[in-house]
């Protein structure tokens, strides 16, 4: 049985808090049961932060609820023109939902800012500090203030770091409801095989041929462990370079769960990283957690390490890189099977043929498979005025879910919104998740001007970042021309020419960390792409 709200553990409440937004969803963006018994399955994945964790304010809030258990094919990228989500499992959707919702957060605090300052001085010939204009804080992030003396002291080079950072006393976590695939889960995937023969590899034919075979499909040769695996784990379906869950989250644990857009305007403190992953009980191997994640695992290389090597004592407040192992925290197995009614079918017992009189034996179908929807929803930001309000989610109303605001609901099917066709992206069918629509909200909080012409989704009054005195500002000329002026994708996230050199320092940390996972291998093919393609073909043509 669950734990009672009294005596819940913080691992069984977070779940509980996650289970209850899912449970509020519409049914459309949940797994159905068919007429001939057939039953869809799916893994769902929430980020909670905590705020003031183990005192008398302590409070949860669910930021990102998530399902998913698809990825798109090595030869679909190409393709996709920045429109089309690659990677749909449930862990990697929470992760960039996360990021979406933080850019929103960020956002909605630089609009008061401005709505603020042009109430108390209408003609701007004051450029006071936002901390005298009375605006609301957040709960989830503060700006870098200049004037934090003991902070500066401690690592002068935070002046060069982007101007916001989380709030000191958050704590975030991620809940799911079944094991990340790949390397964590490989013990798993063991015990549940009739067959624990690890299936054979089909040497593709490739020029990088010896470091293919190195990224194995997700069950093949179970005797090698702790390398890099790809998805899909099944070997009648077309290969795919995204990397396993657990694999991502290996290296999250060093790039901290801030995406590349969100890196611009947020500085990687301790709680930027996962503090803990929860899991069901059931769903744990010690020795695969350990191996995957474990200071003692195949990291261990990591472990001391930072970025930039400025040998700073590990503090609250330390901005920089460094390998942060997140705690894997259980949730008993009643809890989930009372709470969680999609998960995989592991077996269904036959009914009895000798029943009681009248009850005819009836045959109980075995037939289960992945649902193909994956749902999307975010947490409100905390400002009303938040580029949130004005996004385009496709939906006429947003649920309010467990007394929770909506701030982003997409059902996605292939990767783009339901309703629409992966095989040709349209802008129309792009989620907001998409590589294009996050660099589109990016530009639009830094240069909105420039961004209304190709998107058309926000105002014209939105608020460019300011140029007050406060830490991290005077790397905000580099970020909007590195947004302004970048012709493509890739050339935005491959320029190096910020002088803080926050982006060289990230950039660094990811290669470290892939290079010590070995094998792992880039999903490229999906970056020649600017922000032309969110313009709507039949508004090009007028």
């Amino acid at each position: 049985m669950p734990e009672s709200g009294e005596t819940a553990s913080l691992p069984s409440r977070i779940a509980s808090l996650v289970h209850a937004h899912f449970d509020a969803l519409p049914t459309r963006s949940k797994p159905s049961t068919f007429p001939d018994g057939t039953r869809e399955w799916i893994p769902m994945t929430g980020i909670v932060a905590v705020t003031g964790e183990n005192t008398a304010s302590e409070r949860l809030h669910c930021i990102t609820v998530t399902s998913g258990a698809k990825c798109l094919s090595a030869s679909h990228i190409p393709r996709c023109r920045g429109l089309v989500l690659h990677d749909c499992h449930a862990e990697i959707l929470a992760i960039r939902a996360f990021n979406y919702w933080l850019l929103t957060e960020c956002h909605g605090l630089l609009t008061e800012e401005q709505i603020s300052k042009e109430r108390f001085d209408p003609e701007h010939h004051k450029r006071d500090s936002a901390s005298e204009h009375n605006i609301p804080a957040s709960p989830f992030i503060r700006r870098r203030v200049s004037n934090n003396k003991a902070h500066d002291d401690e690592d002068p080079e935070s002046k060069k770091w982007p101007p916001f950072e989380l709030q000191p006393d958050i704590k975030l976590y991620m809940y799911c409801t079944c094991a990340p695939c790949g390397d964590a889960s490989m013990e798993l995937c063991m015990a549940s095989q009739q067959d624990a023969t690890p299936w054979e590899i089909t040497q593709e034919k490739t020029n990088d041929a010896d470091s293919e075979e190195n990224m194995l499909d997700g069950r093949a040769h179970f005797s090698r462990l702790g390398v890099v695996r790809r998805k899909p784990a099944r070997m009648d379906a077309e290969s795919t370079r995204s990397k396993s869950c657990s694999d991502k989250l290996a290296l999250r644990q060093v790039s901290s769960l801030l995406s590349f857009e969100t890196s611009r305007l947020i500085a990687p403190t301790k709680n930027a990283y996962l503090a803990g992953l929860i899991l069901p009980e059931d769903e744990i191997t010690r020795s695969g957690c350990e191996r995957s994640f474990g200071e003692n695992g195949r990291m261990k290389a990591l472990v001391g390490k930072s970025w930039p090597n400025n040998n700073m004592p590990l503090g609250e407040s330390t901005i920089g890189y460094r390998f942060h192992p997140f705690n894997v925290l259980a949730v008993s197995s009643e809890q989930i099977k009372a709470q969680w009614l999609f998960a995989k079918m592991k077996s269904i017992p036959p009914l009895p043929s000798n029943g009681p009189e009248g009850v005819k034996s009836v045959t109980v179908s075995k037939k289960n498979r992945p649902g193909n929807v994956s749902a999307i929803w975010t947490a409100a930001p905390s400002y009303t005025h938040s580029c949130a309000a004005l996004s385009d989610t496709g939906c006429k109303t947003l649920p309010a879910l467990n007394r929770t605001k909506t701030g982003l609901y997409e059902n996605i099917i292939n990767g783009v919104k339901q309703g629409n066709r992966a095989n040709v992206p349209l802008a129309r069918g792009a989620s907001s998740l998409s590589r294009a629509k996050l660099w589109a909200l990016l530009r639009n909080i830094v240069q909105p001007n420039v961004c209304n012409s190709i998107t058309g989704s926000l105002q014209q009054d939105l608020p460019v970042l300011g140029e007050d005195a406060c830490v991290g500002d005077r790397s905000l000329d580099a970020l909007r021309h590195k947004v302004q002026h970048a012709t493509t994708y890739d050339e935005m996230k491959r320029d190096r020419s910020d002088p803080t050199k926050s982006d060289q320092f990230r950039a660094e940390t990811i290669n470290e960390a892939k290079a010590v996972l070995k094998g792992w291998l880039s999903n490229s093919g999906d970056e020649g792409w600017g922000l032309d393609v969110l313009i709507d073909p039949q508004k090009r043509k007028r």
